[in-house]
């Protein structure tokens, strides 16, 4: 049972009832998607919570010459979507891929509400998995005004290090704001 795994991880820092579990099973979709598929597009109103068990997803969106920019690589396991539009049921301007094969389990935003009223676990956890996401993007943010490429590089090869081994370089080149060929005579050196 692939919400087993979401089970473990959130039991990792919370407990959870019997009751808890049984909602999470009840409220958690397994879902498989093939490499390069994209489960969220923009235009839209995200539909769904992704909670990555195996797999590479990204969020990108293109500028007005038509680049591919990714704004956000996951590496499992963890919470994704296009987070701001998720939970304001609004159109996002982003689009969310599977970069490698990926094995997801997905809420939806009325289901997420109501698991959230029915366990207290489960509201403490969510409000904590949101306050990660906007700390991780203000620290994002600060890394790409206040780091050279090279130690922006560094850094998510030292956290994340089986990003190079799934993640194609032209994406880790945008996540970081660079080229591509800047990237590769950085990893050159």
């Amino acid at each position: 049972m692939l919400q087993q795994k979401l089970i473990d991880f959130i039991q990792s820092g919370h407990s959870l009832s019997k009751e808890d579990m049984d909602l999470i099973v009840r409220y958690f979709e397994p879902v498989l998607f093939p490499k390069n598929r994209i489960i969220e597009e923009e235009g839209k109103v995200p539909k769904y919570l992704y909670y990555i068990v195996s797999g590479y997803l990204r969020l990108f969106h293109y500028n007005e010459t038509g680049d591919e920019i990714t704004t956000h690589i996951n590496c499992p396991p963890g919470f994704f979507t296009s987070y701001f539009p998720f939970v304001n049921e609004v159109k996002s301007n982003d689009n969310v891929e599977c970069i490698t094969e990926c094995e997801l389990l997905r809420i939806t935003k009325a289901d997420l509400e109501s698991l959230t009223s029915k366990s207290l676990a489960m509201k403490d956890f969510s409000i904590g998995v949101f306050q990660q996401s906007i700390a991780y993007n203000e620290t994002r943010s600060i890394e790409l005004a206040t780091l050279s490429a090279e130690q922006r590089y560094r850094k998510l090869v030292e956290n994340y290090p089986g990003i190079l081994h799934n993640v194609p370089i032209t994406y880790i080149a945008s996540f970081l704001g660079m080229k591509p060929e800047s990237l590769s005579r950085i990893r050159r050196k």
